[in-house]
């Protein structure tokens, strides 16, 4: 019953943790769950909505890949939420609002990953897929009702990439952190797998201080936010983890997210979501019924963001005649 989960949190949740009684709430007042905290709830209505399942077809890095083994923006969201569970039960901090927020958090992400993001920014003058994964739970899943969730959960949805103010629950900052964790880390696996670099090439401060393979690594990076946070009303990592992952992101641009191979495809891809912002634009009564009452540039924006790789990929073969050929 709620009662136990509140009389639990009172007595295991460190006191700087999110405890679920002291909520801030929700925008639309609702009746109390007899079972599920506030966090709890908004964790399940994020699974069972429809912006989470699109995420199995959403680019992580690599387009629309071919092999069974490569990243999505779901596994992804998968990974962030086992690493911030996981630091977050340490820490004795709320694991339920931990996951909520970190199974919302790329919810707004376009398709092509940030190829996507990009071509929508340009085309529309300000496009964040952090603001997006808001504005899809505030406004646009259940048909323009949105899921009415928790403040704790949406700030730490808007605030979990850098660029953002600090998410004000600690939870927050520990998503936010976990999803540097989990993509640096299993990049690194796709960029092998897809021949743009070898293990023996990461740098020997990520390869001695990190670890030689991807569990060493994420475990040495998760003691050390545990060691560093233990009784603590902060979470951070030490000032040698968190050098030798600014040199490990470094590394990635410059040999994986700016490959030439990469950013030529990716101009490509951003070519196909021009297409689509043009026809919508020319063609607005072709927008689904739910995009029909938005100011028109962001009806055309919210529609495109919410494609998934493989649905754009199929609509620009059916609308232009033309397949998009990878690699050409």
């Amino acid at each position: 019953m709620l009662k136990n989960w509140l009389e639990f949190e009172e007595a295991y949740l460190a006191p700087w943790a999110a405890h679920s009684r002291n909520t801030i709430g929700r925008k639309y007042p609702e009746e109390e769950c007899p079972l599920r905290t506030v966090y709890q709830r908004d964790r399940d209505r994020i699974i069972h909505c429809k912006a989470f399942r699109r995420l199995k077809h959403k680019t992580q890095v690599f387009i629309n890949p071919e092999g069974d083994h490569f990243r999505t923006r779901l596994t992804h969201t998968l990974e962030v939420a086992q690493i911030a569970r996981t630091i977050s039960r340490a820490l004795h901090l709320n694991e339920d609002l931990t996951e909520a927020i970190a199974l919302g958090h790329d919810l707004g992400h376009t398709p092509f990953g940030h190829a996507g993001e990009r071509a929508l920014d340009r085309l529309t003058g300000h496009f964040r897929h952090n603001e997006q994964s808001l504005r899809l739970v505030e406004k646009l899943e259940r048909n323009g009702r949105g899921l009415n969730l928790s403040w704790e959960v949406r700030n730490g949805i808007l605030c979990h990439c850098g660029g953002t103010a600090l998410p004000k629950s600690l939870e927050g900052q520990v998503v936010r952190h976990c999803d540097r964790i989990a993509y640096l880390n299993h990049d690194i696996d796709d960029a092998v797998r897809s021949g743009y670099l070898e293990y023996q090439q990461l740098p020997d401060s990520t390869l001695k201080v990190l670890g030689e393979t991807h569990s060493q690594r994420i475990d040495t990076v998760v003691l050390d936010i545990v060691r560093e946070s233990e009784g603590k009303p902060l979470v951070r990592m030490s000032r040698l983890i968190e050098e030798v992952l600014l040199e490990l992101r470094d590394f990635m641009f410059a040999n994986v997210y700016l490959h030439p191979r990469k950013t030529m495809e990716e101009k490509r891809l951003e070519q196909l979501i021009d297409f689509f912002f043009d026809h919508y634009r020319k063609h607005p009564e072709l927008l689904p019924e739910e995009f029909q009452h938005m100011p028109l540039n962001q009806a055309v924006s919210d529609y495109i963001a919410g494609m998934t790789d493989t649905f754009a990929l199929s609509h620009y073969a059916e609308l232009s005649g033309y397949a998009y050929s990878p690699g050409l």
